[in-house]
């Protein structure tokens, strides 16, 4: 029962950060956004006994992929969307 409820609660916040990155409009924060959401999914598939694919998640997706979002955003400059 108790599992239910945090998989349910971490699904959610999965979904609040998805929206989140998005419908912002500052790109830093979208990555940022995009950054809890994949940590997220990290927690969830180690809450599932996938320990391995969890760790994958974190350190390719969360850790590379993510700083890379950010390095590149700092080298041109992009701050903002223009409508």
């Amino acid at each position: 029962m108790i599992d239910t409820i945090i998989f349910f609660i971490l699904a959610a916040i999965a979904v609040i950060m998805a929206l989140s990155a998005i419908s912002t409009k500052n790109l830093i924060h979208s990555s940022i956004f995009l950054l809890i959401l994949l940590l997220m999914f990290s927690i969830i598939f180690i809450f599932l006994g996938l320990s391995f694919v969890g760790s994958i998640e974190l350190l390719v997706y969360a850790g590379a992929v993510v700083m890379l979002i950010v390095f590149v955003l700092m080298l041109t400059g992009g701050k903002d969307v223009e409508e």
